[in-house]
Protein backbone atom coordinates (compact mmCIF):
# COMPACT_ATOMS: atom_id res chain seq x y z
CA UNK A 1 0.00 0.00 0.00
CA UNK A 2 1.57 3.33 -0.85
CA UNK A 3 2.17 6.39 1.01
CA UNK A 4 -0.82 8.81 0.93
CA UNK A 5 0.19 12.57 -0.04
CA UNK A 6 0.80 14.57 2.41
CA UNK A 7 -1.19 18.01 2.25
CA UNK A 8 1.60 20.81 1.98
CA UNK A 9 0.79 23.37 4.95
CA UNK A 10 2.29 24.53 7.64
CA UNK A 11 2.31 21.99 10.46
CA UNK A 12 0.68 22.97 13.57
CA UNK A 13 2.47 20.49 15.70
CA UNK A 14 6.03 21.77 16.96
CA UNK A 15 7.78 18.14 17.71
CA UNK A 16 6.11 16.89 14.34
CA UNK A 17 7.29 20.09 12.41
CA UNK A 18 10.96 19.71 13.76
CA UNK A 19 10.92 15.98 12.73
CA UNK A 20 10.16 17.06 9.29
CA UNK A 21 12.34 19.86 8.92
CA UNK A 22 15.37 18.08 10.01
CA UNK A 23 13.92 14.66 7.35
CA UNK A 24 13.70 17.35 4.59
CA UNK A 25 16.84 19.68 5.06
CA UNK A 26 18.55 16.06 5.13
CA UNK A 27 16.94 15.10 1.95
CA UNK A 28 17.70 18.77 0.03
CA UNK A 29 21.41 18.55 0.95
CA UNK A 30 21.75 15.14 -0.79
CA UNK A 31 19.79 15.92 -3.42
CA UNK A 32 22.46 19.25 -4.11
CA UNK A 33 25.40 17.05 -3.45
CA UNK A 34 23.67 14.25 -6.53
CA UNK A 35 23.60 17.09 -8.58
CA UNK A 36 27.09 18.52 -7.82
CA UNK A 37 28.33 14.86 -9.03
CA UNK A 38 25.89 13.97 -11.64
CA UNK A 39 25.61 17.72 -13.16
CA UNK A 40 29.46 18.72 -12.56
CA UNK A 41 27.14 21.84 -11.04
CA UNK A 42 28.21 24.37 -8.54
CA UNK A 43 25.67 24.48 -6.09
CA UNK A 44 25.24 26.52 -2.96
CA UNK A 45 21.81 25.66 -0.96
CA UNK A 46 21.56 28.01 2.29
CA UNK A 47 18.65 27.21 4.87
CA UNK A 48 17.26 29.29 8.21
CA UNK A 49 15.41 26.98 10.19
CA UNK A 50 12.30 28.57 12.06
CA UNK A 51 14.57 29.43 14.86
CA UNK A 52 17.14 30.90 13.06
CA UNK A 53 19.96 28.83 12.67
CA UNK A 54 21.60 28.22 10.10
CA UNK A 55 22.45 25.40 7.79
CA UNK A 56 24.50 25.52 4.31
CA UNK A 57 26.06 23.43 1.50
CA UNK A 58 28.66 24.48 -1.10
CA UNK A 59 30.65 22.39 -3.20
CA UNK A 60 33.21 24.45 -3.65
CA UNK A 61 32.84 27.61 -1.55
CA UNK A 62 29.46 29.59 -0.53
CA UNK A 63 31.53 32.91 -0.77
CA UNK A 64 32.48 32.17 -4.18
CA UNK A 65 29.40 30.75 -4.98
CA UNK A 66 27.51 34.29 -3.35
CA UNK A 67 30.07 36.35 -5.01
CA UNK A 68 29.36 34.27 -8.47
CA UNK A 69 25.48 34.80 -7.64
CA UNK A 70 26.17 38.40 -7.17
CA UNK A 71 27.80 39.38 -10.19
CA UNK A 72 25.52 37.27 -12.52
CA UNK A 73 22.35 39.17 -11.33
CA UNK A 74 24.41 42.44 -11.63
CA UNK A 75 24.65 41.51 -15.48
CA UNK A 76 21.43 40.46 -15.79
CA UNK A 77 20.31 43.73 -14.58
CA UNK A 78 22.27 45.82 -16.29
CA UNK A 79 21.41 43.95 -19.69
CA UNK A 80 17.59 44.48 -18.80
CA UNK A 81 18.25 48.16 -18.98
CA UNK A 82 19.32 49.99 -22.02
CA UNK A 83 21.42 52.72 -20.52
CA UNK A 84 23.46 50.18 -18.44
CA UNK A 85 23.48 47.76 -21.42
CA UNK A 86 25.06 50.17 -23.57
CA UNK A 87 27.40 51.31 -21.06
CA UNK A 88 28.20 47.53 -20.49
CA UNK A 89 29.34 47.43 -24.30
CA UNK A 90 31.07 50.19 -23.86
CA UNK A 91 33.50 48.99 -21.07
CA UNK A 92 33.84 45.74 -23.08
CA UNK A 93 34.74 47.51 -26.50
CA UNK A 94 37.49 49.89 -24.16
CA UNK A 95 38.58 46.34 -22.50
CA UNK A 96 39.40 44.66 -25.92
CA UNK A 97 40.84 48.05 -27.65
CA UNK A 98 43.28 48.27 -24.77
CA UNK A 99 43.99 44.35 -25.61
CA UNK A 100 44.60 45.40 -29.18
CA UNK A 101 46.72 47.87 -28.64
CA UNK A 102 48.74 45.91 -25.73
CA UNK A 103 49.34 42.88 -28.56
CA UNK A 104 50.27 45.63 -31.35
CA UNK A 105 53.49 46.99 -29.26
CA UNK A 106 54.28 43.91 -28.19
CA UNK A 107 54.49 42.61 -32.14
CA UNK A 108 56.53 45.37 -32.92
CA UNK A 109 58.66 44.90 -30.01
CA UNK A 110 59.00 41.34 -31.06
CA UNK A 111 60.10 42.37 -34.64
CA UNK A 112 62.44 44.71 -33.14
CA UNK A 113 60.93 47.94 -33.27
CA UNK A 114 60.13 50.44 -31.13
CA UNK A 115 62.66 49.11 -28.21
CA UNK A 116 63.51 52.87 -27.12
CA UNK A 117 62.35 52.95 -23.54
CA UNK A 118 62.86 49.69 -22.16
CA UNK A 119 64.62 49.15 -19.28
CA UNK A 120 67.88 46.64 -19.28
CA UNK A 121 65.28 44.25 -17.64
CA UNK A 122 62.24 44.75 -20.33
CA UNK A 123 64.94 44.03 -22.95
CA UNK A 124 66.51 40.82 -21.10
CA UNK A 125 63.12 39.59 -20.98
CA UNK A 126 62.37 39.93 -24.48
CA UNK A 127 65.03 38.55 -25.58
CA UNK A 128 64.33 35.19 -23.42
CA UNK A 129 61.49 35.17 -25.12
CA UNK A 130 62.32 35.26 -28.37
CA UNK A 131 65.46 32.86 -27.25
CA UNK A 132 62.04 30.43 -26.14
CA UNK A 133 59.95 30.59 -29.06
CA UNK A 134 63.34 29.75 -31.37
CA UNK A 135 63.87 26.92 -29.54
CA UNK A 136 60.53 25.55 -29.89
CA UNK A 137 60.80 26.47 -33.84
CA UNK A 138 63.34 24.77 -34.19
CA UNK A 139 62.07 21.63 -32.37
CA UNK A 140 59.15 21.80 -34.49
CA UNK A 141 61.45 22.34 -37.44
CA UNK A 142 63.89 19.30 -35.99
CA UNK A 143 60.43 16.64 -35.98
CA UNK A 144 59.03 17.67 -39.19
CA UNK A 145 62.17 16.79 -40.86
CA UNK A 146 62.40 13.43 -39.03
CA UNK A 147 59.17 12.54 -39.91
CA UNK A 148 59.78 13.45 -43.55
CA UNK A 149 63.17 11.35 -43.43
CA UNK A 150 61.10 8.91 -41.81
CA UNK A 151 58.46 8.47 -44.47
CA UNK A 152 61.13 8.77 -47.29
CA UNK A 153 63.30 6.00 -45.99
CA UNK A 154 59.69 3.86 -45.86
CA UNK A 155 58.82 4.71 -48.69
CA UNK A 156 62.35 3.98 -50.12
CA UNK A 157 62.30 0.57 -48.26
CA UNK A 158 58.73 -0.33 -50.47
CA UNK A 159 59.97 0.35 -53.53
CA UNK A 160 63.23 -1.44 -52.83
CA UNK A 161 60.99 -3.84 -52.03
CA UNK A 162 59.37 -3.94 -55.62
CA UNK A 163 62.58 -3.85 -57.55
CA UNK A 164 63.36 -7.26 -55.69
CA UNK A 165 59.93 -8.85 -56.84
CA UNK A 166 60.30 -8.13 -60.19
CA UNK A 167 63.93 -9.00 -60.37
CA UNK A 168 62.99 -12.40 -59.24
CA UNK A 169 59.94 -12.73 -61.94
CA UNK A 170 62.73 -11.86 -64.77
CA UNK A 171 65.32 -13.69 -63.90
CA UNK A 172 64.19 -16.27 -61.61
CA UNK A 173 66.93 -17.91 -60.04
CA UNK A 174 70.11 -16.09 -58.77
CA UNK A 175 72.17 -18.26 -61.17
CA UNK A 176 69.81 -16.42 -63.97
CA UNK A 177 70.41 -13.16 -62.67
CA UNK A 178 74.35 -13.62 -62.12
CA UNK A 179 74.78 -15.02 -66.10
CA UNK A 180 72.46 -11.89 -66.62
CA UNK A 181 73.35 -9.45 -64.73
CA UNK A 182 75.28 -7.19 -67.73
CA UNK A 183 72.29 -7.21 -69.29
CA UNK A 184 70.32 -6.35 -67.20
CA UNK A 185 72.69 -3.56 -65.56
CA UNK A 186 73.93 -1.46 -68.91
CA UNK A 187 74.74 1.85 -67.17
CA UNK A 188 76.97 0.50 -64.74
CA UNK A 189 74.73 0.50 -61.45
CA UNK A 190 76.25 -1.77 -58.74
CA UNK A 191 74.16 -4.59 -57.36
CA UNK A 192 76.78 -6.53 -55.72
CA UNK A 193 76.77 -10.01 -55.11
CA UNK A 194 73.43 -10.72 -53.38
CA UNK A 195 70.16 -9.65 -55.10
CA UNK A 196 68.67 -8.51 -51.39
CA UNK A 197 71.24 -5.94 -51.52
CA UNK A 198 69.67 -2.41 -52.18
CA UNK A 199 70.72 -1.14 -55.50
CA UNK A 200 73.54 2.01 -54.72
CA UNK A 201 74.11 4.45 -58.12
CA UNK A 202 77.60 5.07 -58.67
CA UNK A 203 78.75 7.77 -61.10
CA UNK A 204 81.17 6.34 -63.35
CA UNK A 205 84.36 8.47 -63.57
CA UNK A 206 85.55 10.06 -67.47
CA UNK A 207 88.77 8.12 -68.69
CA UNK A 208 91.72 10.15 -68.57
CA UNK A 209 94.12 8.35 -71.06
CA UNK A 210 91.24 9.10 -73.73
CA UNK A 211 90.91 12.84 -72.30
CA UNK A 212 94.32 13.18 -72.86
CA UNK A 213 94.57 11.51 -75.95
CA UNK A 214 91.77 14.00 -77.46
CA UNK A 215 93.28 16.65 -75.93
CA UNK A 216 96.58 16.62 -77.70
CA UNK A 217 95.07 15.86 -81.09
CA UNK A 218 93.00 19.44 -80.51
CA UNK A 219 96.51 20.82 -79.52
Amino acid sequence: MGRGKIEIRRIDNSTSRQVTFSKRRKGLIKKAKELTILCDAEVGLVIFSSTGKLYEYANTSMKSVIERYNTSKEEHQQLMNPNSEAKFWQREAEVLRQQLQNLQESHRQMMGEQLYGLSVKNLQDLENQLEMSLRCIRMAKEQILTEEIRELNRKGNFIHQENLELYKKVYGTSEVAAASRDAFNPYGFHTGEDPQEQIQLQLSQPEQDTYETSGSASK
